[in-house]
């Protein structure tokens, strides 16, 4: 045991080392500085980008991979007229996107905080498919970690040219963070993350769902994923005592790949008012909102819902995260004095 946990500490000091001494290459394709209004105007309201240090962690391994970035390889096979080898200097030396996408956890309950948004540096996934070009008849890519973790992403997500499904080699301007995936995870939009966002990615097998599962639909869950429409009130906080008059309330929705037209407040058990929505950065982010709302004394109950360009209104059905994510509306129950 002694012995081993020296070769995780040198391990560990060779992969910071060489995460330290990396430099990112400059996007070929960079995404513009964030609109104006891209925030809700309410104080304590989560940031729009998540830094780094804040954003959630979810995965399986016990203790996090230390994948040294100057042997990383990885394999694209399968159901494919070619196979095809990348290394991390491929990565570096090819033609990298930038893009903000907003990621969820599938086990994040109603008005959770298992989502964060970040922006992500990366080589399109459909580039590479492209090269391996998949045959006929395949509709799953099979994506393992270095730990053996695997997901089942449908091939349409990550060949689609409106969905920037990336290798992510940057986060939020650094190198991944080790326990974010370094050096290279996957980021695809509109999917939660256990059958999307692999992180410490070193093989992506073509397949079909017929033939293939993954690490959590071998546990229940749906394989396919999809992200539903969610919103959540940050600002105030649940139980908050807050004083009669004008009182702010903000908070965060998102409908990844759809895309935030509309959030309403209702107090109580009155009609639905429309929020105001910060400015829509992509449909692939989430997006802030404001609502000012005339308190009156008493205790209150807020609720909020969302509408997407797809689906229209967020369903008001409860149901538990399992098997392919949570529905309901969020409330917060507030004293005013």
């Amino acid at each position: 045991a002694a012995a081993g946990g020296q070769l995780a500490g040198r391990a560990t000091r060779t992969v910071t080392a060489v995460r330290a001494a990396l430099r990112l290459p400059a996007a070929a394709r960079p995404v513009g500085p964030l609109p104006a209004g891209a925030r809700s105007t309410v104080a304590g309201v989560v940031p729009f980008v998540t830094p780094n240090r804040d954003f959630y962690r979810i995965d399986t391994a016990l203790l996090v991979p230390q994948v040294d970035a100057q042997t990383w390889r990885l394999l694209v096979h399968g159901l494919v007229a070619q196979e095809v080898v990348v290394t991390f200097q491929d990565l570096l030396a090819a033609d990298l996107i930038e893009s903000y996408t907003t990621l969820t956890c599938v086990s994040n309950e109603v008005g959770g905080n298992l989502a964060g948004n970040a922006k992500w540096l990366g080589y399109p996934v459909r580039e590479l498919l492209a090269r391996a070009r998949p045959l006929p008849g395949a509709d799953m890519v099979l994506s393992t970690s270095s730990d053996g973790f695997t997901a089942s992403t449908p091939l349409g997500a990550l060949t689609d040219d409106a969905r920037d499904a990336v290798l992510a080699i940057g986060m939020n301007g650094q190198p991944l963070p080790v326990d974010h995936g370094f050096p290279v995870r996957l980021v695809v939009p509109g999917l939660y993350g256990y059958v999307s966002a692999t992180k410490w990615v070193v093989d992506l097998e073509v397949t079909r769902f017929a033939d293939r599962t993954a690490y959590w639909t071998n546990e229940g869950w749906s394989a396919k994923g999809p992200v539903k429409t969610a919103s959540r009130i940050e600002v105030p906080r649940p139980g908050s005592d807050v004083t009669a008059g004008r009182v702010a309330v903000g908070g965060t929705a998102w409908a990844q790949h759809h895309g935030i037209t509309a959030v309403e407040i209702r107090v109580d058990d009155g009609d639905w008012a429309p929020a105001r929505l910060a400015t829509e950065v992509s449909i692939d982010t989430w997006r802030q909102w404001s609502f000012i709302w005339h308190a009156t004394k008493g205790r209150h109950r807020l609720t909020v819902r969302a509408t997407d360009a797809i689906d229209g209104v967020q369903t008001a059905t409860i149901s538990p995260p399992p098997p392919d994510g949570a529905t309901g509306w969020h409330w917060i129950d507030v004293t005013v004095t």
